[in-house]
C-alpha cells in the first residue's frame, strides 16, 4: 500500500484547525513529529480551554475564539471533518497557497512502509454497522483487524500505535472525504446516497461528488448497490486502478459479479471462479442480526469487502454470527401483551426512517424532532400501508402531520405537544393504546433529537426506559 510520505516535519508550520475528538490527537501528533503547531478554534467555552492548556503545556501554541484567520507563516492546515468548505480560513488557504488536509489525509500520509490495507465504507446510512460487521468477519478470518474512523479507534492510533494489523475496517463520513484528496484503498463500498448534509456540502451533487472520492484509486473492489443507481453512477465516474472491478449487491438473486439472496441464503456470484454458472453460499438471513431487509444490504456489503480481500466463505458466516448491533439500531427492546416494541433512534434521516418501516407488517409509529430540512411525503407515502396509527413529538412534528395528512389520511395520528422529561413515556402510552396483538410499535424518528434530548442515545434509552415501565 506504498510506504510513509517522506515529509521533513521538523520545524513546519501547521495549522490545526478545531480542537474536539480530532484536532486534539492531530496537534499532539504533529507536535510529536517536530512541527510548529498552531491550533485555531472558534469556541472558547470550559471545554475548549480544557484541551488548551493540555496543549500548551506540550508547547503548542493554541488560538481561541478566532477560527477565521490563517496564522502567519502557516504551511499545511489539517482541519476537523466538521469545519464546512466555506470557512474564511479555507479561503485564505486557498489564496495562500496552503493545502488543506483532514484527519483521514493526515493519517494516510503518516502510514508506514508495512501499512495495512484499508476497507472504507461510506453512505448515508448504515455505515457504522457494516464497517462493524466488516471488522466481525475479518477478526473470524484470523487477521488482526480494527473498526477504526469514524467509530473505534482512531486513525491515527491504528497507523501510528505498536499494533500491526492486517487489515483495516474503516468508516468515513462525507466531511472526511472531503479533506482526504490521495486516499485510495484497497476497496470501498458506497452504501446508498441520500438527501443528508445539504448544508455542509451544498448540493446534492457536492455531496455525492465527495462520497465517491472513495471509490479514487481503489485496487480490487468498488461495491456498490444494485438498489441505488447513483452508487453505481459513482463506480463508473470513479479513476481506479487497472484491474478493478465493480461488485454490486442486492437483496434479490445476484447476476454475475454481484453478491445477493437466494431462498434464504446470502450468496456470492463475484469471487468465484465461473460466475457465469457459480455461487458460493456465505452465510442465511437468518445469521444478519436484525434481518431486517436493510441490514441483510449492510452484511451483504461487508461481505463483499471481506471476499474482496480473499477472506473465506466461512469466516462471513462466523464473522455475522458473532456479529452485536450497536444500541439504539432497531433494537427490539420488549414484547408487552403481544406488542413488539422496537428502538431504532439512530433513524435520525427520512432514508434510515423508510429502511426501519420497511422491516415490519404493522406498525404504531412513534416519529418527530429536528427535520434539518427535510420533507416526509415520500417516507409517508411509501409507509403508509403499513401504518396501524402514528404518535409524533418534537419540534418538526408539524411537518410529518401534514404529510400524513396529504398520503395517509386515514391512519390516526397522535400530536404530542409537550417537551417535557415524561413526554417519551407518554409517546409509548399512546403507541400502546393505538396498539393491537401482533403490532410493531417502532421508534424510528427521522429526525435529530437534540430539541429534546442529548443525543440518539439519550432518547432511545428513554423509550427503552418508558417500555419497560409499561411491563411493570
Amino acid at each position: 500500500m506504498g510506504s510513509r510520505e517522506v515529509t521533513d516535519w521538523q520545524g513546519k508550520h501547521v495549522t490545526v484547525a478545531g480542537l474536539g475528538v480530532s484536532g486534539l490527537p492531530a496537534a499532539k501528533v504533529l507536535h510529536g513529529l517536530g512541527a510548529k503547531v498552531t491550533v485555531v478554534n472558534d469556541g472558547d467555552d470550559a471545554r475548549a480551554r480544557e484541551q488548551a492548556a493540555e496543549l500548551e503545556a506540550l508547547g503548542v501554541t493554541v488560538r481561541l475564539g478566532d477560527g477565521a484567520t490563517l496564522p502567519e507563516g502557516a504551511e499545511l492546515v489539517v482541519t476537523a471533518p466538521g469545519w464546512k468548505p466555506d470557512k474564511p480560513l479555507f479561503t485564505a488557504a486557498r489564496e495562500a497557497g496552503v493545502p488543506v488536509w483532514g484527519d483521514v489525509e493526515l493519517a494516510w500520509r503518516l502510514r508506514g512502509p508495512d501499512a495495512a490495507p484499508w476497507l472504507c465504507v461510506t453512505g448515508t446510512n448504515g455505515k457504522t454497522t457494516t464497517t462493524r460487521m466488516l471488522a466481525s468477519i475479518l477478526a473470524a478470518a484470523g487477521l488482526r483487524t480494527a473498526a477504526v474512523g469514524n467509530i473505534g479507534v482512531s486513525l491515527l492510533d491504528a497507523v501510528l500505535g505498536d499494533e500491526p494489523y492486517d487489515v483495516l475496517a474503516v468508516e468515513l463520513s462525507s466531511y472526511q472525504l472531503h479533506w482526504a484528496p490521495s486516499l485510495r484503498a484497497h476497496s470501498a463500498a458506497v452504501l446508498n446516497l441520500a438527501p443528508d448534509h445539504l448544508d455542509w456540502h451544498g448540493s446534492m451533487e457536492a455531496y455525492a461528488r465527495d462520497k465517491g472520492r472513495v471509490y479514487e484509486g481503489n485496487q480490487v473492489a468498488c461495491v456498490y448497490n444494485v438498489a441505488d443507481k447513483a452508487t453505481e453512477d459513482l463506480v463508473r465516474e470513479a479513476d481506479v486502478e487497472e484491474g478493478c472491478r465493480a461488485i454490486g449487491f442486492t437483496l434479490g438473486a445476484p447476476a454475475p459479479s454481484q453478491l445477493g439472496v437466494v431462498d434464504g441464503i446470502l450468496v456470492d456470484r463475484a469471487f468465484v471462479e465461473d460466475r457465469q454458472k457459480n455461487a458460493q453460499e456465505l452465510a442465511e438471513v437468518a445469521d444478519v442480526d436484525p434481518p431486517a431487509p436493510h441490514n441483510i444490504a449492510n452484511a451483504l456489503a461487508a461481505a463483499a469487502l471481506a471476499r474482496a480481500f480473499g477472506v473465506p466463505p466461512k469466516a462471513v458466516r462466523d464473522g455475522l454470527r458473532s456479529f452485536t448491533p450497536d444500541a439504539h439500531r432497531i433494537a427490539h427492546v420488549a414484547d408487552v401483551d403481544g406488542v413488539a416494541y422496537v428502538d431504532d433512534s439512530k433513524a435520525t434521516n427520512t432514508h434510515a426512517a423508510q429502511a426501519s418501516l420497511a422491516a415490519y407488517g404493522s406498525i404504531v409509529w412513534i416519529a418527530g424532532g429536528l427535520a434539518k430540512g427535510a420533507t416526509f411525503d415520500e417516507l409517508v407515502a411509501t409507509s403508509a400501508e403499513r401504518l396501524r396509527g402514528v404518535v409524533l413529538l418534537g419540534a418538526d412534528r408539524a411537518l410529518i402531520r401534514e404529510a400524513l395528512a396529504r398520503h395517509a389520511p386515514e391512519v390516526p395520528v397522535v400530536d404530542l405537544d409537550r417537551t417535557d422529561t415524561g413526554a417519551m413515556s407518554a409517546a409509548v402510552q399512546e403507541a400502546r393504546r393505538l396498539a393491537a396483538e401482533g403490532d410493531t410499535v417502532l421508534l424510528a424518528p427521522a429526525c435529530a433529537s437534540m430539541d429534546m434530548f442529548v443525543n440518539y442515545n439519550q432518547r432511545g434509552d428513554a423509550f427503552a426506559q418508558a417500555v419497560r415501565e409499561l411491563g411493570t
